[in-house]
């Protein structure tokens, strides 16, 4: 008995270290002019611990960029002295980083188990995937396309009515762990293309003409490990060989200008390519499986978070692809469509001349291998919460984007090569 209750303490004593991880942490907002500003926020990243939120990586800090980074409490007065010292442009973002992560949670949903608006645990997805396919026989099936590096099961949803030779669009959540909205937003979807099939004629006749293969979370180990130990992790949870940091960013991590630029050949660093293109599990069990349907699949939609944006290839090279003008306008029409419902702005463009260089992403490999309607959505907001977006906006976040991803799908029905 006593040994349980010192079990149950010392849970609950774990519990509260995650509850507190972030009390008094800072987001800092820095507007950078020139290279002197760039290379005073760059020593600050060498002397301490700085969690870059946007852009993801210090070498990719540039002038005229905005840079959202977190400081640790004890930082914080000394960061902000140095900012307003260099008389830097500059604001808080979010003051007490520990009291935005506790209200999230904000849903007045009162579901117990999984709930749309709400953020899920892994354990209630996965419930959710299998209880999903079982309620909807007609419409949805579900595989395992593979296991993480921790060993569970990556799950994979495909909806559509079945029917021969149909063509495909893929659409994956959760690269990064700590984009909470990301896999709300494939929930949603699922939820939103179910409801509506027979009611909806956009949604019946793309589920009728079409396939879609949805992948809730990609990063599931990250993801886990977001829920019980570290709310800011991004990464796998691999281990790296002859290092003690843990991990490989999967969406650095890709054949595609693999670890050329904006990423890190350093396993301790949040952008870190891995050892080998397609070194994590998760990213090789995900482009084994497209490489499988290649023939199949015409677009494909990988969701992250935050900052408003609809980006395509190229991110890996500043190169224009062969189907800019095609791409583009699609992105400009697909982002009026998700302005429509509630005036969220998004900033849409090819990744590297849109927000940075990156090397190794999912959708620059995808158009690469031949798949040409390839688009990263970066959902809400652009910085207010940044990781940390309540879950009353989950409904209004996912509704909107719904609309942009109905008119992607769409125009790819009507475009099949």
């Amino acid at each position: 008995m006593w040994a349980l209750l010192i079990l149950l303490g010392a849970a609950a004593a774990s519990a509260h270290l995650q509850d507190l991880a972030f009390d008094g942490h800072k987001v800092f907002r820095v507007i950078l002019q020139n290279d002197e500003q760039v290379e005073i926020i760059s020593s600050l990243a060498s002397n301490m611990q700085v969690d870059f939120w946007k852009p993801d990586s210090v070498t990719l800090v540039r002038p005229n960029m905005q840079v959202d980074f977190r400081v640790e409490a004890d930082k914080s007065f000394e960061v902000e002295n140095l900012l307003k010292g260099s008389e830097m442009e500059y604001r808080v973002l979010i003051d007490n980083l520990q009291a935005a992560l506790d209200a999230q949670f904000d849903s007045k949903a009162r579901s117990t188990g999984h709930s749309y608006v709400k953020y899920n645990n892994w354990e209630t997805i996965a419930a959710w995937t299998a209880d999903i396919a079982a309620e909807n026989p007609h419409l949805v099936s579900r595989s395992v396309i593979g296991e993480t590096y921790e060993g569970r099961p990556m799950y994979l949803l495909k909806l559509g009515k079945s029917g021969p030779n149909k063509k495909a669009i893929f659409m994956d959540c959760g690269f990064h762990a700590r984009e909470w909205i990301s896999p709300a937003f494939c929930q949603w979807f699922v939820k939103e293309a179910l409801e509506t099939y027979g009611k909806d004629t956009v949604i019946t006749r793309l589920l009728n003409s079409l396939d879609f293969y949805v992948l809730p979370v990609l990063n599931i180990d990250g993801y886990v490990y977001t829920w019980t130990t570290d709310r800011l992790w991004r990464k796998t949870r691999s281990q790296n060989a002859g290092s003690r940091c843990i991990g490989a960013d999967p969406n650095r991590n890709f054949n595609a200008g693999w670890c050329t630029v904006g990423a890190s050949k350093s396993p301790c660093a949040d952008t870190y390519c891995g050892s080998a293109p397609e070194s994590e599990k998760e990213t090789k069990a995900l482009a084994d499986f497209i490489r499988e349907h290649l023939s199949t699949i015409k677009a494909y939609l990988t969701i992250h978070s935050y900052s408003q944006l609809l980006l395509f290839p190229y991110s890996y090279t500043y190169n224009l692809p062969s189907d800019y003008e095609e791409l583009n306008s699609i992105a400009r029409a697909a982002s009026q469509e998700l302005t429509k419902l509630y005036k969220t702005k998004y900033t849409y463009g090819p990744g590297a001349a849109t927000i940075y260089p990156a090397a190794g992403g999912s959708d620059d490999w995808a158009y690469d291998q031949g798949i040409k309607y390839s688009f990263t959505f970066e959902l809400r907001d652009t910085g207010r919460y940044g990781f940390t977006l309540p879950e009353s906006q989950i409904q209004p976040t996912c509704e909107e984007t719904v609309l942009a991803v109905k008119y992607i799908a769409n125009y790819v029905l009507e475009h099949l090569y």
